[in-house]
Order: C-alpha cells, then sequence, then structure tokens
C-alpha cells in the first residue's frame, strides 16, 4: 500500500516539476525584456542601417534615438518582446527542463547527474523547439524598431505588422526568418555548455549562493560563451526579417550573407555588436537568476 502512494506522489511530482519549468520561464521573460530592451532597440538599428550611414556608431545611435524620439525611442517595438519573451522563456526554458528531465530518465540512466553533453543537447533542442514562436515575433519586434519616424511609420504596432504581413504573405510571410532563427540558435550549444562549465567551477571554488551563481554563470555563458559565437548569424537574421528582398528561405539566407560580405566584409557581421553584448550580461544573468530561483522555491528543482 505505501508503495502505491509513494509511486503515485512520484508522478504528481514530476509532472509539477515538467509545468514549473514553463512557469518559470515567464519569469525569466518579464525579467529579460525590461533590462535588455533598450540595448536591443540600439543594436537592432545598427544591424540594419549599415547602407544607409545613419549612424556613427553606439553612441550616436543613442544620441539620435533620445533627440529624436527620448525614452520612448529605445523602447519601440516593446510590447511584442514583452509578450514574446514571457512565451520564448517559457517555452524555452520549460523545454529546456523537460529535456534536461527525459534525457536524464531515458538516456543518461546510470548517470547521478545529467552530463555535460546531456546539458549542451537539452539547450540546443530548447532552442531549436522556441524557434517556432520566435520567428513571428522576432519579425514583428525587428520592423518596429527600425521605424524611426512616427509620421511616415508603416505599421501602428505589433498586431499591424502581423495583420500586414499575413495579409500580404500569408503565413509563409510570418516565418520568413524562420531558417535563420533556427540557425542563430543552434550556437545555444556554446551557451548552455559554458553554462553548465561556469556552474559546477563557481560550486567547487566559490562559497556563492545558488541565486548568484545562477547570475554569474548566465551572464558569463551568455555574452562570452554564446553571444561572441552568434552574433554574425543574427545580423544575418535581422537584415532577412527587416528586407523585403529575402523571404526567409535558406538560399535566401545565403544571399543576405553575400550581400552583407560584398557591402561591408567581415566588419558587417559585427555592427551592433557593442550593444547587444553589454545587452547580454545582464538580462541574461537576471533571466536564469530569476528562472532558477523559482524552480527551487517551487520546489521543482
Amino acid at each position: 500500500m505505501s508503495g502505491t502512494v509513494d509511486k503515485n506522489a512520484t508522478v504528481s511530482h514530476e509532472t509539477y516539476s515538467r509545468l514549473m519549468g514553463f512557469v518559470s520561464g515567464m519569469f525569466s521573460g518579464v525579467v529579460k525584456n525590461a533590462v535588455g530592451h533598450p540595448f536591443d532597440t540600439i543594436k537592432v538599428r545598427l544591424q540594419t542601417s549599415q547602407d544607409t550611414g545613419r549612424f556613427k556608431g553606439p553612441l550616436d545611435c543613442v544620441y539620435q534615438t533620445m533627440r529624436q524620439q527620448g525614452i520612448r525611442g529605445f523602447y519601440l517595438g516593446f510590447t511584442p518582446p514583452l509578450v514574446g519573451w514571457i512565451m520564448m522563456d517559457s517555452v524555452m526554458l520549460g523545454c529546456l527542463h523537460n529535456y534536461r528531465m527525459l534525457l536524464k530518465k531515458y538516456v543518461y540512466t546510470n548517470e547521478e547527474k545529467l552530463p555535460l553533453s546531456g546539458c549542451i543537447l537539452s539547450g540546443v533542442m530548447a532552442g531549436w523547439s522556441v524557434s517556432f514562436i520566435a520567428a513571428p515575433v522576432e519579425l514583428a519586434k525587428a520592423k518596429l524598431q527600425v521605424q524611426y519616424d512616427a509620421k511616415t511609420a508603416k505599421y501602428r504596432g505589433p498586431i499591424d505588422v502581423i495583420r500586414k504581413v499575413y495579409t500580404a504573405d500569408g503565413i509563409r510571410g510570418l516565418y520568413k526568418g524562420l531558417v535563420s532563427t533556427l540557425i542563430f540558435r543552434t550556437h545555444f550549444v556554446y551557451w548552455w555548455g559554458s553554462y553548465e562549465l561556469l556552474t559546477r567551477w563557481f560550486k567547487k571554488n566559490t562559497n556563492m549562493t545558488d541565486t548568484a551563481i545562477n547570475f554569474w554563470a548566465g551572464g558569463f555563458s551568455a555574452s562570452f560563451g554564446f553571444w561572441t559565437t552568434a552574433y554574425p548569424s543574427d545580423v544575418i537574421k535581422q537584415v532577412v526579417l527587416c528586407s523585403d528582398k529575402y523571404d526567409g528561405s535558406f538560399r535566401s539566407w545565403r544571399l543576405a550573407v553575400a550581400d552583407l560580405w560584398r557591402a561591408k566584409g567581415i566588419h558587417g557581421f559585427f555592427k551592433g555588436f557593442v550593444p547587444s553584448f553589454l545587452r547580454s550580461f545582464p538580462a541574461n544573468a537576471a533571466a536564469l537568476a530569476s528562472f532558477e530561483f523559482v524552480l527551487r522555491v517551487s520546489g521543482a528543482k
């Protein structure tokens, strides 16, 4: 009788833990967007204005945005990523948590804890999973972020972007950046691999709390592990999303690469890197610390 009760309790806790992975990801999304959106706006504007020479650099972009649009200019396109990051981090980190549990249960059954290879595989699969939600969200965000004059703005908001793109090109239009998004998030191999290695190192060599470890490991792994390797893919993704020249297929992704190379050379693939790099540490450090914290206090981890 007692064996039956224990089994049911285990199943119940496993289900609860799976669900809390998605709930904890929602907290991460709110924190990430609140901290990181102004940096992201500057990054996208620099990435997509290479042909016009509108900005001399990150500081000039900040100055012009503030002078012409005020604080509001840094938060243009804020709504889609606010809703989008809640959805995306919920899916991404929820999938990450669930993939970790599944791999530990069915693949690495003899391991005391999930090995590095399992952490990396979980991260990459989570990145691919969330790409199907991220593609239309990032399309709406990018198109709004590159509107510089309210009088000539083509889109009034995220819903207007979705409506007009869908009317013109259907579902295919909303997913024009899917290939670019999948390629970009394949670099999660570096993010989650370095996150696990840093977490282990901090636990072994410091007396920091778990939340502090998650904060520092999350910040360093995102900025140095992920963005330094994935940034060129992000530039290509933004160019595809913001231009009507590319339809989002793999061939068009390659055309965007060729156009960037001809126009700017290797420098073109790192335009806007500074604000993106500066954003990545605080945004992801806070986001992962909040995700792991909610998992712990909920008893799901």
